[in-house]
């Protein structure tokens, strides 16, 4: 059994702790995928494919499985913090790429925390009380990063508590569906039909994308690993089993939904699984999913900045970002410099950010970091053996998940790409002052040491 890990002597480097078993990681998964997209996702869905929702979420399923085959393998034999970004570099040793990839992660988490803490901002709160939108916005990122700063362990604890309550709802959606269903006032036929106007194929895979997302627990977690006991076993279970359990969970939601509500509502509505409450007539109260959203929101927040920072903490430790973003805190051992660049960064985006423009930018940089550690996973079977058990998918499986990003990445549309672009030149830019300023810091260090040693210095010494 693997033990916590010693407090370090005076003067010695401090090292993330390894906190999380794998009834916690698997909850971080879960969490950070049954978050706030379920609650729009099957709307957005019906608009392209009917009430065939199923389909698109099954074709996100596969994807998400084979690449979170590569996941399991490369985080097994690397367990270190720093995710994609760590595996580029083993296999390619480029700096530039691995600071890239691994920035482009960051900035995933960054985006996709600021458009959930405008969502919890919003209309949601505003159906509760009535607060003023950007400070509620700030507020709820700096308590959001004050758990962070508390340590992993309160993070996932968070998480946790979080967790039981979005699947708690999300289960009585299931169960009111059921009811409707026995009670002989549901269309079970319409989980057959397409939308009208949209050639099914075309359709099926352009919901797919908005599926994909719901499934994008898994890198978060990579980005752990540094903080996982015994990760060779815990990762595998945690990861396989939280992916299974959201894709049973979204199967259920699309079917069920649909059997309550015609798919042409679903796809008007803002607030789906509200609709699918109010139209089975069992009481429900509204306001129940109201908090429930609100929950759900906050606990993705919550996850991707803590991925986010970890990714920072990960970069600086391969000497790809300034040293100070390795700092942790003495006694909480988190990365207190990474969880407040990330915070700063996320407070910015949520004032000048759109919500659905940096969510489907969300998507297309996870799937240019996913081809990438696919393609890394690849390289390293051969080029890196390691001599730890770990675990191991067969050469097909990362291949095939290559040619499904690519599928994937054709149905993003040009304003989407052009973010991504966007992204890739403020990378670009940040990598080269780090470069500068790593490199400025070392000359200045061999100086002092030059100078230390030279001929003179000895007698100049008071001693």
């Amino acid at each position: 059994m693997t033990k916590d890990i010693a407090p370090p002597a005076p003067g010695a480097k401090v090292g993330l702790k390894r906190a999380v078993g794998t009834p916690l990681l698997f909850a971080f998964i879960v969490g950070d995928t049954l978050g706030a997209g379920i609650y729009t996702l099957v709307g957005t869905m019906a608009d392209d494919v009917g009430g065939v929702i199923w389909l698109p979420l099954l074709i996100a399923l596969v994807v998400a499985l084979l690449t979170a085959g590569t996941y399991a393998e490369l985080i097994t034999k690397y367990p270190h913090a720093g995710g994609a970004a760590r595996y580029v570099d083993r296999a390619f040793n480029v700096p530039y790429l691995s600071f890239l990839v691994g920035f482009l992660m960051m900035a995933s988490g960054i985006t996709t925390a600021a458009a959930l803490a405008n969502a919890f901002a919003g209309d949601y709160l505003g159906a509760l009380i009535d607060v003023p939108q950007i400070p509620t916005a700030i507020v709820f990122i700096i308590l959001l990063t004050l758990i962070n700063l508390r340590g992993v362990r309160e993070s996932l604890a968070a998480n946790l508590i979080a967790s039981v309550i979005e699947v708690t709802g999300l289960v009585i959606v299931i169960v009111i569906a059921a009811i409707v269903l026995g009670s002989g006032n549901g269309e079970p036929a319409r989980i057959f039909e397409f939308a009208p106007d949209v050639p099914p194929l075309q359709g099926a895979f352009a919901a797919s994308i908005v599926a994909f997302f719901s499934f994008l627990g898994f890198e978060a977690a990579a980005n752990m690993a540094e903080e996982v006991k015994n990760p060779s076993k815990a990762y595998p279970r945690a990861l396989f089993g939280a992916i299974i359990t959201a894709a049973v969970v979204y199967l259920l939601i699309a079917i069920g939904a649909v059997i309550v509500l015609p798919p042409a509502d679903l796809a008007e509505s803002t607030g789906p699984l509200l609709d699918v409450v109010a139209a089975s007539g069992l009481g429900v109260p509204n306001w129940l999913f109201g908090l429930i959203a609100l929950v759900a929101i906050a606990n993705g927040a919550l996850l991707f900045m803590v991925m986010a920072s970890r990714v920072s903490y990960g970069l600086a430790t391969a000497g790809l970002l300034p040293r100070m973003f390795e700092r942790v805190l003495p006694k909480r051992r988190t990365p207190w410099v990474s969880i407040l660049a990330v915070a700063g960064a996320t407070i910015l985006l949520s004032l000048i950010g759109d919500v659905a423009t940096l969510a489907e930018t969300t998507v297309l940089l996870l799937l240019l970091v996913f081809l990438s550690a696919n393609v890394s996973v690849l390289v390293l079977k051969t080029k890196d053996p390691v001599d730890h058990p770990h675990f191991t998918v067969p050469r097909i499986v990362p291949i095939l998940a290559i040619i499904a990003s690519i599928v994937l990445l054709t149905q993003q549309s040009w304003t989407v790409w052009l973010g991504a672009l966007a992204y890739i030149a403020v990378g670009s830019a940040l990598f080269l002052v780090a470069r500068y300023t790593r490199k400025r810091g070392d000359d200045r260090a061999s100086a002092r040491e030059d100078a230390a040693t030279a001929p003179g210095a000895a007698a100049s010494d008071p001693e």
